[in-house]
């Protein structure tokens, strides 16, 4: 099972990638922690990466998409993988697509959770004045105006992508504004769906 996961920043898809690392056994691939991995491990394109990242520039789609290339092999990604805030372009969505067709694989499914976006931002500021209130602090990610400019980054870069799969009739819409139960069961109903239809 390969999926892919789309949605704005706080639609829940690490809740929901989560889960399905549980039950179904596959592994939840985040670009920015392949990316640590591969440095760390001073894999040659971990090393190409390092390289990029001490010289102060951004990562290529090439090295990341060697690096998401080279992850897929291990072992624990052999039923499977999701992969969650990648691909971020359609430029990289055309650069994972043919590195699966050279490894004679393909995406099962892209769930795009859906939101309110309004709602979700009244969301995140409700949460940080509950930290505050409760003399907590706030996290990074709920800081709303962090939080805004990571939504508008994504309505720039990102929402595009969701359009790409859809013309390819690969992608599955889910309504993220329902409860975290009521999400899961829409995921899996559009999983088994997949399965089913092959």
């Amino acid at each position: 099972m390969r999926l892919i996961f789309l949605g704005p920043p706080g639609a829940g898809k690490g809740t929901q990638a989560t889960r399905l690392v549980k039950k179904h056994g596959i592994p939840q691939l985040s670009t920015g922690d392949m990316l640590r991995a591969a440095v760390a491990a001073e894999t040659p394109i971990g090393l190409q990466a390092k390289a990029v990242m001490e010289a102060g520039g951004l990562v290529s789609d090439e090295i990341v998409i060697g690096i998401v290339a080279d992850r897929i092999e291990e072992p624990d990604a052999a039923k499977g993988f999701i992969l969650d805030g990648f691909p971020r372009t359609v430029a990289q969505a055309e650069a994972l697509d043919k590195m699966l067709a050279e490894k004679e694989l393909k995406l099962d499914l892209v769930l795009e959770l859906q939101v309110d976006q309004t709602a979700l931002v009244d969301r995140i500021v409700k949460r940080a004045e509950e930290a505050r209130a409760n003399g907590e602090p706030v996290r990074k990610d709920d800081d709303p105006v962090i939080f805004r400019q990571r939504l508008d980054a994504y309505n720039r870069d990102t929402a595009i992508v969701a359009p790409y799969y859809r013309e390819r009739g690969q992608l599955s819409a889910i309504d993220g504004m329902q409860s975290i139960e009521a999400v899961a069961d829409q995921i899996d109903a559009a999983l088994d769906a997949c399965v089913v239809t092959g």
